[in-house]
């Protein structure tokens, strides 16, 4: 099987139709499988899934694992050459698999990559190719982890060798919205770290891969609309407690003894940037 397809529900019920309608389409002439983890929703959505979509693959947990130990549940499950995680919140465009599939079939040295992400007005969103929001952004330049991140575009955004949101780039760090990993990859970097509950856990897998000596990429030459949803409102407390909790894991991670980052006698960072025009 080429792709495994894999979405964590938590009462998203009015928006995952919109997300699975459109990548039944985008997929209708890839060898793919549906894995739905349902993270115990009050809204309906695991009746709606079952009774419309009865060909996908539906785990309906009983309590919320959270997004990275309920993404791992799907992925030991897939069978997929490629695993794709996307966020409930996300239309796929109709060619959108076809292409990411192809250019990580030309890429063999790829691990994963992000597409051009949209809100619904049509904007361009920034995390596309950045893959950190713009709190994340602060937190890694205060705790000086900025420096590790160079393909992050953290600072210096209009660096000659950048074109913001037309140019195939090498990145450091996937967005989560739609994240495309080689399964091979993850075999030997290990899965998500299921003490980022809900947040965060694509910075540090993301992070791991590039540690690996895998290159992660930005590939603007298809797109998804992204809603940027969230079930936590933000401010609540379970809001802020996964937040910057994942902030504070990823501190503890990293911060304190930082891996060096080399293949043989080549460093990784600093590195150049790849690009194609």
């Amino acid at each position: 099987m080429k792709l495994s397809v894999i979405i964590v529900n938590h009462n998203r019920c009015d928006l995952i139709k919109l997300a699975l309608n459109s990548l039944i389409k985008a997929g209708n002439a890839i060898d793919y499988e549906l894995i739905i983890v349902d993270n115990a929703s009050t809204d309906n959505s695991v009746e709606m899934l079952s009774t419309e979509y009865p060909e996908i693959r539906l785990v309906a947990n009983s309590i919320n694992e959270g997004v990275a130990r309920a993404s791992n549940q799907a992925i030991e499950a897939s069978k997929g050459e490629y695993i794709l995680l996307v966020s409930a919140d996300t239309i796929c465009g109709n060619e959108t698999l076809g292409k990411v599939i192809d250019f990580m079939d030309d890429h063999r040295d790829a691990s994963g990559l992000s597409v051009r992400m949209l809100g619904p007005q049509g904007s361009f969103l920034p995390e596309s190719n950045r893959g950190l929001t713009k709190q994340w952004v602060a937190f890694v330049k205060m705790i000086g982890f900025g420096k590790n991140l160079p393909k992050s575009r953290l600072t210096n955004r209009n660096h000659k060798a950048w074109v913001e949101e037309f140019q195939t780039s090498e990145i450091d760090i996937l967005n989560d919205g739609f994240m495309l990993v080689r399964k091979s990859v993850l075999n030997e970097t290990g899965l998500f770290d299921e003490r980022f509950f809900m947040y965060g856990h694509n910075i540090d897998l993301s992070y791991r891969m590039r540690l690996a000596g895998f290159k992660n990429y930005y590939f603007p030459k298809t797109y998804i609309i992204n809603f940027k949803s969230n079930s936590l409102q933000k401010f609540s407390w379970q809001y802020l407690k996964n937040f910057y909790g994942a902030m504070l894991i990823f501190a503890a991670k990293y911060l304190f003894k930082l891996p060096e980052v080399r293949m043989g006698s080549i460093q990784l960072y600093p590195a150049n940037y790849e690009v194609e025009r």
